[in-house]
């Protein structure tokens, strides 16, 4: 084994030694990162599991006080209105506002556009007053 051997040996053998640590480096930093994400995970669950009890549990309160001057049946509906609406609301909030734009002039009662729309104002692209030319590869 000559110099330039023995060398390119250390050379690859420092390289395949680095490779390792940094895997090892990434591969535990990985895995801290996983555990708090984890952790913070199993804490939300727990918390949205607290908050659905807690919620139910005002429900029941609702529809008992309710009771105390109308049948049953009509507290747990009216109970069940109120969680309705609360849905609905809470359900409209989670959706991203869209501007809806005005109807087309056409549908107000105006003229209908002269073709399909193309995003441009114009209902079909331009037409190009000549072919175009294609080059001779011939040559």
């Amino acid at each position: 084994m000559n110099g330039s051997e023995h060398l390119e040996h250390l050379d690859k053998h420092l390289v395949e030694e680095l490779a390792q640590v940094a895997r090892e480096t990434v591969r535990d930093e990985l895995r801290e990162q996983t555990r708090k994400r984890r952790r913070a995970a199993m804490l939300y669950a727990a918390s949205g599991a607290a908050a659905l009890y807690a919620g139910a549990a005002v429900a029941l309160a609702l529809g008992l006080a309710l009771a105390i001057g109308l049948p049953g049946w009509a507290a747990a509906l009216i109970t069940a209105a109120i969680l309705g609406a609360v849905a609905f609301v809470l359900r409209g909030a989670a959706h991203p506002r869209h501007h809806h734009p005005s109807p087309p002039a056409h549908v107000i009662g105006g003229t209908p556009p002269a073709g399909p729309p193309s995003g441009l104002g114009l209902p079909y692209p331009p037409m190009p007053k000549e072919p175009p030319q294609t080059p001779d590869h011939r040559a």
